[in-house]
């Protein structure tokens, strides 16, 4: 292997589980309009159709929270419910970092190995600050923080970086952003799902059918998956 890349959210570090926290807020804060279901259910919705204008991220999250906020309330949401929503949502511009168990311990290995590579989706503002305060930058070579992770995005990095998709690894938690695309590809994957996962990063089980990749319960595990491997 040429390169090695780790995703980041949920990955390297704890995220979805704080967005989630944020969305129970907005719940809270909503309960005398509109039943949890319905506003959960229209927040997704309204997630989904704003990807293709906001992206990915905290922000994009904060925007589609309170055009939910004013569609569901017909308009009369108060700008002091509103304010809330916002002070809500800011807390996950600047959440402290909580690196997963092993993850430091593998990239020290890892980074002494090969040639190692961050690779994220998101809000460029926001995935460098947490990239920032997760403290592990120094372990890569390599970052590149991405509007979308499909076959073309990844085409373009390896051929950025003059590597060939057999001589590369991604290793994520998500099947539909980190594996499936780079097993398409020609690439190799390793699977590390997470406590918490959000339902648009989900894949049906027969999109996995015939598709080779290895799955790990934690990130902890690829100590031993490559100490076996270079023994």
């Amino acid at each position: 292997m040429k390169l090695i890349a780790f995703d980041a959210d949920d990955t390297l570090w704890v995220n979805e589980p704080n967005y989630v926290d944020v969305k129970q807020k907005l719940c809270e804060l909503l309960s005398h309009y509109i039943d949890q279901e319905t506003l959960e259910d229209r927040f997704y919705d309204a997630q989904i159709r704003n990807l293709q204008h906001f992206g990915y991220g905290a922000k994009s999250f904060i925007l589609s929270m309170i055009e939910t906020a004013i569609e569901l309330t017909d308009g009369a949401i108060t700008s002091k419910e509103i304010q809330l929503i916002i002070d809500a949502g800011r807390q996950l511009l600047d959440f402290p970092i909580e690196v997963l168990d092993g993850v430091t311990e593998v990239l020290e290995m890892l980074s002494t190995q090969f040639d190692l590579m961050l690779l994220t989706k998101g809000d460029l503002f926001d995935q460098e600050s947490k990239i920032a305060r997760s403290g592990l930058v120094h372990h890569f070579k390599h970052v590149e923080i991405l509007s979308e992770k499909n076959e073309e995005a990844y085409l373009r990095v390896l051929k950025k970086h003059a590597v060939e998709p057999a001589d590369f690894l991604m290793i994520g938690n998500s099947l539909k952003s980190d594996i499936l695309p780079v097993v398409h590809i020609g690439g190799r994957a390793i699977h590390i799902p997470s406590a918490v996962s959000w339902a648009h990063e989900r894949v049906e089980d027969e999109q996995l059918t015939g598709k080779s990749f290895t799955t790990l319960g934690s990130a902890r595990e690829l100590l031993n998956l490559f100490e076996t491997v270079n023994s």
